[in-house]
């Protein structure tokens, strides 16, 4: 009857394999992977035929610079996060300052319909106007805004011309003009609002200009 032998170099090879696919399952091979295939080689070496010193002294070379490669992405990965978390808690400069959006337009989804909006003021006032306009830069419709304080204020536009039609749906741009109480004028538009605060969410700096949170991609400007 035939009988089959084993070696121990084959035995410690599959056993290795089968600890490093249990333990490695994408099966990346790292410095301390190579380490113990070296050991290995060495342990189950021929005593008649021992593996060359050169060869030895090359193996040993590889692991150095593998080891060193894995420092560096390591150091560098340390760096990224550290860049990263900088860039995101300087954000915190910016409240205080004012974000445009770099729109100032709102859309009417159907005729008939209607909008709300938020309007920034940087001062207290005593009287103005929003004014809503076409693509033309025609006059659409005119809002009242009565004496308040500086802040935002949410105005509702219900659709309809000064005429009292339907507006047709679609995009219109609004601003403002205002009197302030130290008798000076001045015009604003939609989109433009103070940063309030900066929240955090998953890592992503939010900046809250009116009365939403939007990410700083959406921000055309701070000034």
């Amino acid at each position: 009857m035939a009988s089959s032998i084993t070696s121990p170099t084959t035995t410690a090879t599959t056993e290795t394999t089968s600890t490093t696919t249990s333990e490695n399952p994408n099966g990346i091979l790292g410095k301390d992977d190579f380490m113990k295939l070296l050991l290995i080689q060495l342990q189950y070496q021929d005593p008649t035929d021992p593996m060359d010193s050169s060869e030895i002294l090359t193996q040993t070379s590889q692991l150095a610079q593998l080891e060193s490669a894995d420092n560096t992405n390591t150091a560098l990965e340390k760096l990224s996060e550290s860049l990263l978390t900088s860039m995101q808690f300087s954000t915190i400069a910016a409240i205080g300052k004012m974000a445009d959006l770099g729109s100032d337009s709102i859309t009417l989804d159907a005729e008939g319909g209607n909008s709300s909006f938020d309007i920034f003021f940087p001062t207290d006032i005593a009287s103005g106007s929003v004014e809503i306009r076409d693509g033309d830069g025609s006059l659409i419709q005119s809002i009242s805004v009565p004496e308040s304080s500086a802040g935002a204020q949410t105005f509702n536009w219900d659709g309809t011309t000064s005429g009292g039609d339907a507006a047709a749906e679609g995009i219109y741009h609004v601003s403002a003009t205002y009197g302030a109480n130290d008798g000076s004028t001045g015009t604003v538009k939609l989109g433009s609002y103070p940063i309030e605060s900066i929240r955090f969410e998953e890592g992503t700096p939010l900046a809250k200009v009116g009365s939403s949170y939007v990410s700083f991609d959406d921000i055309y400007e701070v000034y």
